[in-house]
């Protein structure tokens, strides 16, 4: 199993940005789909965005698209999440995973790796 750490979170105004970003360790990263995903206070964690092994497919949630972007350097074995315009509603603990499955997947189960999140707070 591939190791993640996240980093980059921490506390911005409504309309601001920031980017997270996740290293994996421990595995063959090119073998992986990766994903982030999210879980505010109260709620289940949900799928925010997703990219194929070679990087060129990415995927978002609807809530979230045109405003976050995923990407990957297969190189250097991150996976990056830029947010911008950033939403009282985005605030949550942001985790990154890994995914033996095919590109698409979004369900938590789909994701045999996990970060230990890092936590992005939105003010107004």
């Amino acid at each position: 199993q591939v190791e993640l750490v996240e980093s980059g979170g921490g506390l911005v105004q409504a309309g601001g940005s920031l980017r997270l970003s996740c290293v994996a360790s421990g595995g063959t990263f090119t073998n992986y789909v990766m994903g982030w995903f999210r879980q505010a206070p109260g709620k289940e964690r949900e799928f925010v965005a997703g990219i194929s092994r070679p990087g060129g497919g990415v995927y978002y949630t609807a809530s979230v698209k045109g405003r976050f972007t995923i990407s990957r350097d297969n190189a250097k074995n991150t996976v990056d999440l830029q947010m911008n315009g950033l939403k009282l509603e985005d605030t949550a603990v942001y985790y990154c995973a890994a995914s033996l499955g095919r590109t698409g997947v979004t369900a938590f189960s789909d994701f045999a790796s996990w970060g230990q999140g890092t936590q992005v707070t939105v003010s107004s």
